[in-house]
C-alpha cells in the first residue's frame, strides 16, 4: 500500500504533467509549423499545361534506393502522368528523357521538371506512353517535408 503522503505527491505530479502537456499542444497548435514554409519554398512548379496528359515510365538509372520513386513524385507535381517505375538495365550519371510518341516539346517540358536532362528522340510505337525517363546519379531530388 503505498502512504498517504506519497499518494498526494503522485497526484500533485501527474496533474503538472497533464497541464504541461496541455500546454504544449495548445502552444503547437497555435504556432504555424516549421515544415509548412519550407514545404512552401521546395515546392514544384507546373510545367505541363492541365489539358494535355503525357503518360511517362521512370526508371532509376542511379541504384540508389528509391529514386524512382522521388522522381515519380516530383513529375507528377509537374503534371505528369507516371504511369510506370522500376529500374534501368543499366547504371547511367546523367539523366536522359527518351521520346517515344516523337513529341519533343514534351521530352523538353520532363527535362525542365528535372532541372536539366538530355532529351533523345527513340520513337516506339509498341509502348503504351509518351516519354521514358532514366534518372542518373547527378540527379538530387527536392527535399521532403519532415512529417514524422
Amino acid at each position: 500500500m503505498i502512504p498517504r503522503r506519497l499518494r498526494g505527491w503522485l497526484v500533485v505530479g501527474l496533474l503538472l504533467v497533464g497541464a504541461g502537456v496541455a500546454l504544449w499542444r495548445r502552444g503547437a497548435a497555435a504556432s504555424p509549423a516549421p515544415a509548412a514554409s519550407a514545404e512552401a519554398a521546395t515546392t514544384i512548379p507546373r510545367v505541363v499545361p492541365d489539358s494535355l496528359r503525357i503518360r511517362v515510365e521512370v526508371l532509376n538509372g542511379a541504384g540508389t534506393r528509391g529514386l524512382a520513386r522521388r522522381a515519380t513524385l516530383a513529375l507528377r507535381a509537374a503534371g505528369f502522368d507516371v504511369v510506370a517505375s522500376g529500374n534501368a538495365p543499366e547504371r547511367t550519371d546523367s539523366s536522359i528523357v527518351l521520346v517515344r510518341s516523337g513529341q519533343v516539346a514534351w521530352g523538353e517540358l520532363a527535362a525542365q521538371a528535372l532541372n536539366g536532362a538530355r532529351v533523345e528522340l527513340r520513337p516506339d510505337t509498341s509502348r503504351y506512353l509518351d516519354l521514358t525517363i532514366i534518372v542518373g546519379t547527378r540527379w538530387r531530388p527536392p527535399p521532403e517535408p519532415f512529417d514524422p
